[in-house]
């Protein structure tokens, strides 16, 4: 059973900058595809960025480019969300998951997520 934990969120202002963290348990960490995906009040849960094992890489949301940046350590088990210049509109809570097949971007192809954070950007 694999599992995961985000951290980090919080209430921020706008133009704020924000680190979210996901610790996954398992020993396939190095393997996972990894994947942010943001859920606002009334709207259906969103694709916001992965981060591919070998090599790592990186696919975004084009509402985030260039204002967030997903990493992982694999030495730590923990992939990172480093969010930059926010916006009351990326209010919502965020969950990291592990990718079981097919495209990124749909959440029904994750098969393990975590609980959430709630992120909160003021105006």
């Amino acid at each position: 059973q694999v599992q995961l934990v985000e951290s980090g969120g919080g209430l921020v202002q706008a133009g704020d900058s924000m680190r979210l963290s996901c610790a996954v348990s398992g020993r396939a960490f190095s393997t996972y595809v990894l994947t942010w995906f943001r859920q606002a009040p009334g709207k259906e849960r969103e694709f916001v960025a992965t981060i591919r094992w070998d090599p790592a890489t990186t696919y975004y949301a084009d509402f985030v480019k260039g204002r967030f940046f997903i990493s992982r350590d694999n030495a730590k088990n923990i992939m990172y969300l480093q969010m930059n210049s926010l916006k009351p509109e990326d209010t919502a809570v965020y969950y990291c998951a592990v990718l079981k097949s097919g495209s990124i971007y749909y959440s029904f192809n994750y098969y393990y997520w975590g609980q959430g954070t709630q992120v909160t950007v003021s105006s």
